[in-house]
């Protein structure tokens, strides 16, 4: 099937409107996948402890949370598209150590390692940019069409022509409780056996698991 295909879905007739995460949980791209249409916000402020600059995967010791290193700014207003990453504690290397780690013996990695280590390799200035390269990288695993727009301005949330998820997908904030669409269905996990089940995790967990099933999750 693909991926312009999902009669057989429903879907969010309403623009959805999403932030721009690190390799954003499964629920961000279950968001996606049963969209008409999607913009992403660009012009909201900044803020610490989100998916902006964190994913969490399933280490060996359970949930691992990742976050990349941002330059303080010098605005405390400062937008998303303006934010830099900033170079030091080498976390491209402890990051995709740790991604190795987590998911070298999953039944995907040797397929899919390729397509993301070489954002562990080179730098690129500005977070939004490295999220949107790896969003891209992904839709185009996950063979996901929908189309996809940046806001030219902040959306206020009271815009009642657009599904806002930039604030529920968080976290720091009960998905079960704020997306009662959303169905974290289980899917098989190297380490299940020690933790059970481990939902909601960056979409990588699904991908370096379960392959081109991944769809069928979302």
């Amino acid at each position: 099937m693909k991926a312009s295909d999902n009669s057989e879905f429903p879907t969010n007739e309403k623009p959805i409107l999403l932030s721009s995460l690190y390799l954003a949980p499964v629920e961000y791209y279950s968001k996606l996948f049963r969209a008409s249409n999607a913009q992403i916000e660009i012009h909201d402020h900044y803020t610490k402890q989100s998916y902006r600059n964190r994913c969490i995967i399933a280490g060996a010791n359970g949930p691992l949370p990742l976050s990349i290193p941002i330059e303080k700014p010098s605005d405390l207003a400062c937008e998303m598209k303006d934010i830099r990453i900033a170079d030091h504690g080498n976390w491209r290397h402890l990051h995709w150590n740790a991604i190795v780690s987590a998911y070298k013996s999953t039944p995907f990695f040797d397929y899919y390692a390729d397509y993301f280590s070489p954002f562990y390799e080179k730098k690129i200035p500005f977070l939004l940019d490295f999220n949107e390269l790896l969003r891209n990288t992904i839709c185009r695993l996950l063979e996901l069409s929908t189309p996809i727009s940046f806001t030219k301005s902040y959306v206020e949330p009271s815009d009642e022509n657009k599904s806002d998820f930039r604030e529920t997908i968080h976290p720091k904030r009960d998905w079960r409780a704020l997306d009662r669409d959303f169905e974290a269905k289980p899917y098989y996990q190297v380490f299940e056996q020690k933790f059970g089940f481990l939902p909601n995790l960056s979409i990588i967990d699904l991908l370096f698991n379960m392959g081109n099933e991944s769809r069928l999750f979302l």
